[in-house]
């Protein structure tokens, strides 16, 4: 294998498929970057860790030979993005070491057998999404935080993705949290799908380096599914298991509904958490009477209180939680103006926009003393 390309471009594609490379693995051949270089003049570079697999084509490289070569991803990539810009030669040596150049620069380096690479495998699709691109990273980054980081858990680490005829959903809770977010789109049929939430946040990443603002499709079989879009594919395994029937979750009913101004509401929150730690479930309470919500917290350093004016509708009561809990959310929501709805002070927050079901977010209450 032997080909010439340029120093940025190569860079960026190697930033892009490193995120499928982890450190954590015993097996070596997942530390690297299959190289495949053909006479079309292009190179595709790979990497995987069995759970996901990203192909980067590169089009316009001058091959010379062709061939395939797995470099070790960390020491190949931290090369690469050193050396100056301009043409960069790679060729595999009889050896299998990889000889690395660049104007004044010159770099040999071990190489790992290709025939090792494991193979990402053919997905027969059932089923396609299309999704704009902005528009999926805005439901992944609205959803993905919900999720449990308790590997115990089991799918509750994934984001369960439903498709109906007529809106596509994510799902994400982790038993103390839930985020619900529905945008309108006509689907040939209904399905239910779990991905990772770490992954979906490692495709986010992925797809902000994406510069142009095409349409992302998503082939779904019974066990994986593969996102691509120009000159990028993303394979990876879906979550096996029965999410939880979150529609039965959300409160039907409300006895108290605030109207409120989601910017003060959020810098509120913020300040009111700068003296939530008491304990470990970083407190604050929120005390609603008439038109007001007055927000408190305390610890060993001092106290706070915040007043937000709100609309009211419903009964006057007093619920506390988690401030990071709540501050996530208030993040994560693009909206002006926002509608909290109560029960009681030992059920279930939900906030939601004033008018619509775009999102829906779930929050329990931490019991007061």
């Amino acid at each position: 294998m032997k080909f010439t390309c340029r120093q940025q471009s190569l860079s960026k594609a190697l930033n892009t498929v490193s995120k499928a490379v982890t450190s954590r693995t015993t097996i070596p051949i997942l530390k690297g970057i299959l190289l495949s270089a053909t006479k079309d003049g292009s190179l595709v570079l790979t990497a995987s860790d069995l759970d996901i697999s990203i192909e980067k084509t590169l089009v316009g490289v001058d091959v010379e030979e062709e061939g395939q070569a797995v470099v070790q991803a960390k020491l190949f990539t931290e090369i690469v993005r050193k050396l100056p810009e301009g043409d960069v030669l790679i060729e595999q040596k009889e050896d299998n070491s990889i000889l690395i150049k660049a104007s004044i620069s010159e770099f040999t380096i071990a190489g790992l057998p290709a025939e090792e690479f494991p193979e990402p495998g053919e997905i027969v699709e059932e089923e396609q999404i299309v999704l704009e691109k902005e528009l999926f990273q805005e439901m992944i980054r609205k959803t993905s935080f919900s999720a449990s980081i308790d590997e115990s858990k089991g799918v509750l680490v994934g984001v369960l993705i439903e498709l109906t005829e007529k809106n596509t959903s994510m799902v994400a809770l982790d038993g103390f949290r839930m985020a619900v977010v529905r945008e309108e789109m006509k689907n040939a049929k209904s399905e239910k799908l779990i991905i990772s939430a770490k992954i979906l946040n490692d495709i986010n990443k992925i797809l902000s380096d994406v510069e142009e603002e095409a349409a992302v499709t998503i082939g779904i079989s019974k066990k994986k599914a593969a996102l691509s879009m120009k000159n990028l594919k993303v394979s990876l395994r879906l979550l096996e298991g029965e999410f939880i029937k979150y529609k039965e979750v959300l409160p039907r009913e409300s006895k108290c509904r605030l109207v409120v101004n989601k910017m003060l509401f959020h810098e509120s929150m913020e300040r009111a958490a700068l003296l939530s730690r008491e304990g470990k479930n970083n407190l604050v309470k929120l005390i609603v009477y008439e038109n007001l919500l007055t927000i408190t917290s305390r610890s060993e350093e001092g106290n706070v209180k915040e007043e937000v004016a709100v609309e009211k509708d419903g009964i006057n009561l007093e619920i506390g939680f988690n401030s990071k809990y709540v501050i996530d959310i208030l993040k994560a929501i693009d909206e002006e103006t926002i509608a909290i709805e109560l029960v009681s002070s030992v059920k279930p927050c939900v906030i939601k926009p004033v008018s619509g079901a775009r999102f829906e977010y779930l929050v329990l209450p931490v019991r007061i003393y």
